[in-house]
């Protein structure tokens, strides 16, 4: 297992930015690759609260890769932290994931840091960074059509 991370930045305040992570209709639209859509099943943006999300390829069939878990730690304006787990029955992909968001002031707006811990084998770095930098960019253009 590895880890990424990205410094993404925001030209939208903390506390907007903050918002719309812990947001679920936003999380919607900004999780995610291009060419996919996000089903929000459950989420409970409080620490300890549980959330799960699938993306999907095919809305038709309305089947894709869910994954769930729990916000481990919030710090308003600062940080989310999430522990996630990929629902499948590969054994080598169910493996618990750290994701932490840390944000900090930074040209007038935020810098988003996401890191990602105990990628699985199965997926690349490199495809998981493209993934992240896809959904921070998604991200960046809520929070800053929201100022």
């Amino acid at each position: 297992m590895t880890a990424t991370w990205i410094r993404w930045h925001v030209r939208a305040p903390r506390a907007t930015v903050y918002r719309l992570l812990l947001d679920a209709e936003s999380v919607r639209h900004w999780v995610g690759p291009d060419g996919m859509s996000s089903r929000v099943h459950e989420f409970d943006p409080t620490e300890g609260g549980v959330f799960r999300i699938t993306f999907t390829a095919d809305e038709s069939t309305g089947t894709g890769d869910t994954y769930h878990g729990r916000f481990a730690r919030l710090i308003p304006d600062e940080q989310v932290v999430g522990v996630i787990q990929v629902e499948t029955d590969d054994p080598t992909a169910t493996v618990k994931q750290t994701i932490t968001y840390v944000l900090g002031d930074a040209g007038g707006g935020t810098d988003v840091v996401a890191m990602h811990e105990g990628l699985p084998d199965a997926i690349t770095p490199e495809d998981n960074e493209l993934g992240w930098r896809i959904s921070l960019g998604k991200l960046a253009a809520i929070a800053e059509a929201a100022r």
